[in-house]
């Protein structure tokens, strides 16, 4: 696993041991970042799932201002910390179950990505999404990355405006509406 482009292309990263986690491939994260272009320039990202923080490290070699890396699973927590000093862009990790920090959280946002385990329930993807939203920029991006196979996620504010499957992977993305 590496960063595919930008000011860390190249770099090395580590992945979490055993099946908790899985990133997401280089083909699909390269594929994903594509299909976004410019979006990505000088956005305020959020990363939910981070796991080892291969999309919001992405994220910030193709230029994002800045991510928030927020992961409750213990090992991988500790293999983002290390990627992230690996990777020297920055960002802040927050330790903490994603949607109690969502009803916390105050700070609004360009991009959020949201990489759920895939045995979280389609409901819990959905109850996340609509907490996400007031965290949302109108404008705003959401990608989704789920197993191929399982329904989409259907959430009112999020405005449905792409597919994409790799592999077993498939990522949807959604864009908040004007409010």
């Amino acid at each position: 696993m590496r960063i595919i482009a930008g000011l860390a292309k190249g770099r090395r990263l580590v992945g979490p041991e055993g099946t908790a986690t899985r990133p997401m491939t280089d083909r699909a994260r390269e594929a994903l970042f594509s299909s976004l272009g410019d979006i990505v320039l000088r956005a305020d990202v959020l990363d939910l799932y981070a796991g080892s923080g291969s999309i919001g490290l992405e994220a910030l070699s193709r230029g994002a201002a800045s991510v928030v890396f927020v992961e409750r699973g213990k090992p991988a927590l500790q293999v983002l910390r290390r990627n992230v000093d690996r990777v020297g862009l920055g960002g802040d990790i927050i330790f903490a179950d994603v949607e109690r920090y969502l009803d916390g959280c105050t700070t609004s946002f360009h991009l959020a990505f949201v990489d759920p385990p895939y045995a979280l329930s389609l409901a819990s993807v959905q109850s996340v999404l609509r907490k996400l939203i007031p965290r949302l920029n109108t404008g705003g991006d959401v990608v989704v990355h789920r197993r191929a196979g399982t329904e989409g996620p259907v959430v009112d504010g999020l405005e449905s405006i792409d597919r994409r499957r790799y592999g077993d992977t498939v990522l949807w993305r959604f864009r908040k509406e004007d409010a």
